[in-house]
């Protein structure tokens, strides 16, 4: 099974000052037979709202995911382009990406956001 986990969720796992994950969650990060991905959509937001100020990225932020044990997901153009026949449910562009992303790639999206359920993806609410 493959899990992707949305960028609020990246941010408290790889981030310890920031304890918002309840222990069952952490249990189900923790499944050696459950591969989790992190979008590189996900990256890019987190970097854009480092940049404006609303976040600090934890030092050597990109090493943290690699030892969390999280594969990056690339943005295709097949990804970029499932964002265009989404139904427009949800403004966030980069929640629009996950959704489309764990459609085409079959996973299932580890979220807290529960409006993106309305998009007919599996979900995981946190």
């Amino acid at each position: 099974m493959m899990i992707l986990i949305d960028s609020h969720i990246l941010l408290w796992r790889v981030d310890r000052t920031i304890r918002r994950l309840d222990d069952s969650v952490e249990a189900i990060l923790d499944d050696p037979d459950l591969r989790v991905v992190v979008s590189a959509a996900s990256l890019w937001e987190l970097a854009i709202k480092a940049n404006k100020g609303k976040l600090k990225l934890p030092d050597s932020f990109r090493d943290k995911i690699d030892v969390a044990g999280f594969e990056v997901l690339p943005v295709t153009a097949e990804h970029a382009l499932a964002v265009a026949a989404l139904p427009k449910l949800h403004g966030d562009p980069f929640d629009r990406m996950l959704v489309a992303q764990a459609k085409l790639e079959r996973l299932t999206l580890m979220t807290r956001d529960a409006r993106l359920a309305q998009y007919g993806v599996a979900i995981q609410l946190v």
